[in-house]
């Protein structure tokens, strides 16, 4: 059985591999490291606290048999902006000035990051997120909801439009296009 809840800290070393997995390079340029262990261990810190927007706070696990085998971050887009703010004055006082890029529009519920373990692809947990997604959006008020998807990841993409995202414009987040998909709820 597959359960889906809101993550603690302690599931940050099976969270962070999945946040790197989904997002790839662009982990770099949230933690300001560039070795994979440092991006690890640096994603772990950030899931662990409060000031950025992989927290535990926003993220969601799905969960089989005691295993992480899927993540959602979310998050309300007003507290987008705000969100990354406490992110780049974490990363400039350890040294590592960064500039994040807003990635949803403030209306709008964010589907920051989604990705399954590889053992669980194919199985419907990837939807299931989606749809947790979904239902969070609407308990808090949303009439809309948003994700950014690269635009060679063709399968995704088709995904998000089989369940009734579409694409309303072209994203830039740091510096690669994105389409930015909407799903009336």
């Amino acid at each position: 059985m597959i359960t889906i809840s809101q993550a603690v800290p302690s599931q940050a070393p099976a969270i962070a591999p999945l946040i790197v997995d989904a997002i790839g390079d662009i982990a770099q340029r949230l933690t300001a490291q560039t070795e994979p262990k440092l991006v690890l261990d640096t994603l772990q810190q950030l899931i662990k606290g409060t000031n950025s927007r992989h927290s535990y706070e926003h993220t969601y696990v799905a969960v089989e048999n005691g295993q992480v085998i899927g993540i959602a971050v979310l998050y309300d887009g007003k507290i987008g902006a705000s969100l990354d703010r406490q992110l780049e004055q974490w990363l400039a006082a350890q040294g590592r000035p960064v500039s994040i890029d807003v990635e949803a529009h403030e209306d709008e519920f964010y589907i920051d990051t989604i990705c399954v373990h590889a053992d669980g692809r194919g199985k419907g947990i990837g939807t299931l997120l989606l749809q947790f997604a979904e239902q969070e959006a609407k308990r808090r008020g949303f009439t809309k909801i948003s994700l950014n998807v690269e635009l060679e990841k063709t399968r995704a993409r088709q995904l998000y439009e089989r369940v009734g995202y579409v694409i309303t414009e072209q994203w830039h987040i740091i510096d690669e296009p994105f389409h930015h998909m909407v799903k009336q709820l």
